[in-house]
């Protein structure tokens, strides 16, 4: 699960057959913390709502029921109509919204969905989510590109490196299987230290919602700067220092390496790309 943040509001993005679907109820909480359940009911009151669910539906979705979702347009508007997310969905067999339970439960629509919705709650709210909602896709797409997925490749040939010394110079025979796995970790870790400043669960607890490892969410520069780590920790653990003294010297590694990617950044990759 994403999140994006909208003048400071916090909207959860799930993915599902690789489709985003974003929380309706995170967007309505903006209207209403306490109740937003109620704010997609009255949403979903509005006929000219329900008429562009049905087009929307029509266009996106053969098995949408056109007669049960022509009931529902003509009682849109009358006192006595009430609608929630579960009975549209199940009556129209409609896919552009989704309820879910448990922990991240709430009601999710199709991005288009969303925005349409958000603009009902307020045209200055609906900008923000778009913007950030931009900021998110590009990420993904630089996350995708051909530079990031080269290094991330690079940094785990690189690993082999690293983890052949930790064979060497900290596994005996002597140790158990569990011991040998906690010396890997212990390392990795090393390696996460000086460079993010966290371990590998200290990252997962502060990102439940994200898929992968902290490596997997690192930029370029990271990477790059991260199969430089590897074999530098290599070369200091066959000179046999200490963990804290390798921590120190890979932190001040990496801190001087990436301070001097994050200024020529732009022209590295203008000249890689000419090679």
């Amino acid at each position: 699960m994403a999140k994006i943040q909208a003048n400071g509001k916090d909207i959860s993005i799930v993915t599902a057959n690789n489709t985003d679907l974003i929380s309706i109820t995170d967007i309505a909480k903006h209207q209403n913390s306490d109740a937003p359940a109620d704010v997609i009911k009255n949403w979903l009151r509005n006929r000219n709502t329900l008429e562009f669910l049905g087009t929307w539906e029509k266009i996106n979705n053969p098995d949408f029921k056109l007669v049960e979702f022509d009931q529902f347009k003509n009682e849109a508007g009358l006192n006595s109509f009430v609608m929630s997310p579960k009975k549209w969905i199940e009556t129209t067999n409609a896919i552009g919204l989704t309820s879910k339970s448990g922990r991240y439960g709430g009601t999710y629509a199709y991005s288009d969905i969303a925005f349409e919705f958000a603009s009902w709650i307020s045209p200055e709210f609906k900008l923000y989510i778009i913007q950030d909602y931009q900021r998110l896709k590009k990420e993904e797409a630089y996350k995708n590109s051909l530079d990031w997925q080269t290094n991330r490749f690079i940094s785990k040939l690189n690993y082999s490196i690293h983890t052949d010394a930790i064979q060497q110079y900290l596994i005996t025979p002597k140790l158990s299987p569990q011991q040998i796995g906690y010396a890997y970790a212990s390392e990795a870790d090393l390696l996460n230290m000086a460079l993010y400043g966290m371990t590998a669960k200290q990252w997962q607890e502060q990102h439940p919602e994200k898929q992968g490892n902290i490596r997997d969410h690192s930029s370029i520069e990271q990477l790059m700067v991260l199969n430089n780590l590897q074999t530098i920790n290599a070369e200091l653990l066959r000179k046999k220092l200490s963990s804290s003294e390798r921590l120190a010297e890979l932190n001040r590694i990496a801190l001087k390496q990436q301070q001097i990617l994050l200024k020529n950044n732009q022209k590295a990759l203008n000249e890689l790309k000419k090679l």
